[in-house]
């Protein structure tokens, strides 16, 4: 069994509304929901969507066609139709540029609810479904990194063993001098007599570590050399032809 229609009938008469439940029953597909002016009938929209909705042209407050226009701006799928006793050409303008989907004019006949409510329901635009999400599928080139950061990445590669090697002598090295510095600091602070023995001994540690230092710029500049002419062999490499 397809699911029930569901119509909102707005009018301030309460016999229109018992009408339509009479004409459209739920032996004929339909639930109908009654509201007596503009204000309820727009509650009932927030709260429940409907496939169809007869709205009285005049009512207390607001009048079925500034209704329409509102139903229309928040839910355009919906159809709207005027129910009217006032069928004057200036009303039915207004009804028009505001998108209702049919007009009905009183007396209302059994015939004519049921016949205007399968119209009006044909013209219930089907519901627009965004396209279900499709599995990307991995067309798109693989992302290749330049020329200049593969050779700068073999050359850290290859480079790696010795950096760390420089940095496991020479980190020992400058924590010993700085401990020994601010030794030397606090000593000369409370024996100023001391000065001399402490330039003697700066050069004893000088001439201690000169070796480590030797060996440290021993290690580092060819280094240093080697990773400038890579760097410029890998810029010229990606250096493009200048054409005659």
């Amino acid at each position: 069994m397809s699911a029930l229609r569901r119509v909102l009938v707005v009018d301030d008469d309460p016999v229109v509304g018992k009408s339509f439940n009479r004409v459209l029953s739920k032996d004929k597909g339909y639930v109908v929901v009654t509201a007596e002016n503009a204000a309820q009938a727009l509650e009932r929209i927030r709260e429940q969507e409907y496939d169809v909705v007869f709205t009285d042209i005049k009512m207390p407050g607001m009048d079925g066609v500034e209704l329409t226009e509102r139903v229309k701006a928040s839910r355009p799928w919906t159809p709207v139709v005027i129910i009217t006793g006032y069928g004057t050409t200036a009303n039915e303008t207004r009804a028009k540029a505001a998108g209702v989907a049919d007009f009905m004019r009183k007396p209302l006949s059994p015939e004519m609810i049921q016949e205007c409510a399968e119209h009006a329901l044909l013209q219930t635009p089907q519901a627009i479904t965004a396209p279900e999400p499709v599995a990307m599928i991995a067309t798109a080139e693989p992302q290749v990194a330049p020329k200049g950061h593969a050779i700068k990445n073999v050359a850290l590669f290859l480079a790696a063993p010795f950096i760390g090697l420089v940095y496991a002598l020479l980190l020992p090295a400058v924590g010993t001098a700085m401990l020994a510095w601010m030794g030397a600091q606090a000593l000369l602070t409370r024996f100023p007599a001391a000065k001399k023995v402490l330039r003697h001994a700066k050069d004893v540690g000088l001439f201690l570590a000169a070796p480590f230092i030797g060996l440290v710029y021993a290690l580092a500049l060819p280094l240093v050399g080697l990773g400038m002419l890579a760097w410029m062999g890998a810029q010229a490499m990606m250096a493009k032809p200048v054409k005659a």
